[in-house]
């Protein structure tokens, strides 16, 4: 049987927030769900999350999560202490018991699955995963006798000696839970910081092991903002280069970001200072960028996007879209279309080879293919209460400046003229216009000031 324990009670004073750390976010998901979905991966009978701080948030942001077992620790005095209310809670100690910070997001499952291995293969009451750090500070530090660990000591209650040795604890143990809880209660907080240490239970254990890996960065905790940030370069760096080595380029990779979930075809071109986020998806021999933001949308064959942003929509292929568009949620812009600069387009679906070329607000509508929406044209979709829908038929012309005074329906191949306010349907093949007559007064002498 194994369970997990997750350590989510402190503060992170040092992050200096009111957010609880756990729930600073990495590439757009939680330190802790991150921690979460690495343990998911084991398939443990039950996931145990400890926390204290700002409890009802750290609930909250899991609730939907399965197997998961919220204990709260008050007062907050210290990782063994959050261990002894979870052996207090929970009458069954069997199997294993692994725990680990919830500020720790980059651990892979596969690391956990080798503890888990070694401490199955040697039988051992406790191992842990420990690391050589060229710069140590803030690490507790591990001393093996033999194989064996003879003892950890915290950071703060190191002696100048004791600093200069460079094997830390990356505070992640697996316990053998029955040994575990015959000793638990015994901790005390003997030490300069009057807390109760987990890592006091190392040397009360007879068999414990040590898997020492590589410093790669997915063992560093979240403490403060500079090392979120590390983490998030770290993230970012393996994604991007995981898409690069399969045929995308990004000309200034520093500068984009790219969610987990996004996928992105073969030559495609990332230009600099774009952003793709959520569950976005991008086909083959697109550019996008710059200055660029996806999110949650797809993107079709050989489109081009450029100083634009795009949500929760759908980009058919062939399409360029830009400079400074914004396409809103719930929009289909079909294959051969053309959205031109400063044109917003929400809840509203675009037959192919339509074209919205300048300053246009499409919103709430319907239009048909082959149609071509002329500069400075509104939906006007809000009476004040409601939202109303506007429906152009196919090979329709629009002239400049009309405004649609929506619920309102034209048919196909009409017309309408230049700043023309339509607030009646139109039948097929008609021309709709609105406006007053023009009149020239000749000879007209200006007033002077």
């Amino acid at each position: 049987m194994l369970s997990v324990a997750i350590l989510a009670a402190g503060k992170g004073t040092r992050m200096e927030s009111s957010l609880p750390k756990v729930l600073h976010k990495i590439s757009g998901k939680s330190l802790l769900q991150r921690v979460i979905d690495s343990c998911v991966e084991l398939k443990p009978d039950q996931i145990f999350v400890i926390t204290g701080h700002k409890s009802k948030e750290v609930e909250k942001s899991i609730s939907n999560e399965k197997k998961i077992h919220i204990v709260i620790q008050e007062p907050q005095s210290g990782t063994g202490h959050a261990i002894q209310i979870l052996c207090r809670e929970v009458k069954k100690h069997e199997g294993k018991l692994l725990v680990l910070n919830g500020d720790v997001p980059l651990i892979r499952p596969s690391t956990l699955k080798r503890l888990l291995y070694l401490h199955d293969s040697k039988n051992a009451d406790v191992s842990l995963i420990t690391t050589k750090k060229r710069n140590p500070h803030g690490y507790g530090r591990v001393f093996l006798k033999g194989d064996f660990i003879e003892r950890i000591v915290e950071e703060k209650d190191c002696n100048d000696l004791e600093r200069e040795n460079r094997l830390i604890n990356a505070g992640v143990y697996c316990f053998n839970w029955g040994k575990l809880s015959e000793i638990i209660n015994t901790l005390r907080s003997n030490n300069n910081q009057k807390e109760i240490y987990l890592t006091d239970t190392i040397s009360m254990l007879k068999n414990s092991l040590s898997l020492e890996v590589e410093d790669n960065g997915e063992l560093q905790g979240i403490n403060n903002r500079i090392q979120l940030s590390e983490c998030e370069e770290n993230m970012q760096n393996s994604i991007k280069e995981k898409h690069m080595l399969n045929g995308v380029t990004f000309i200034n990779k520093a500068s984009c970001s790219i969610s987990e979930e996004a996928e992105i075809g073969k030559d495609v071109i990332i230009e600099a200072n774009t952003h793709l986020r959520g569950n976005t998806k991008i086909k083959s021999h697109c550019i996008i960028g710059p200055n660029t933001f996806i999110e949650n949308s797809y993107v079709g064959l050989n489109c081009e996007i450029s100083n634009s942003t795009v949500y929760a929509s759908q980009i058919m292929d062939y399409i360029k879209i830009g400079p400074y568009s914004h396409i809103r949620p719930n929009s289909k812009i079909s294959s051969f279309s053309k959205i031109g600069n400063f044109v917003e387009i929400k809840n509203s679906q675009l037959e192919e080879e339509s074209k919205v070329n300048h300053l246009s607000y499409i919103g709430d509508s319907i239009i048909g293919r082959s149609t071509n929406i002329g500069a400075g044209t509104i939906t006007a979709n809000f009476d004040g209460e409601k939202k109303h829908q506007t429906k152009i038929g196919k090979n329709s012309s629009i002239g400049a400046n009309t405004v649609f005074v929506a619920p309102i329906n034209l048919g196909e191949s009409v017309t309408t003229g230049a700043g023309s306010v339509i607030t009646k349907d139109s039948k097929d093949n008609s021309l709709a216009i609105s406006r007053t007559q023009q009149v020239n007064i000749e000879n007209w002498e200006r007033k002077k000031s």
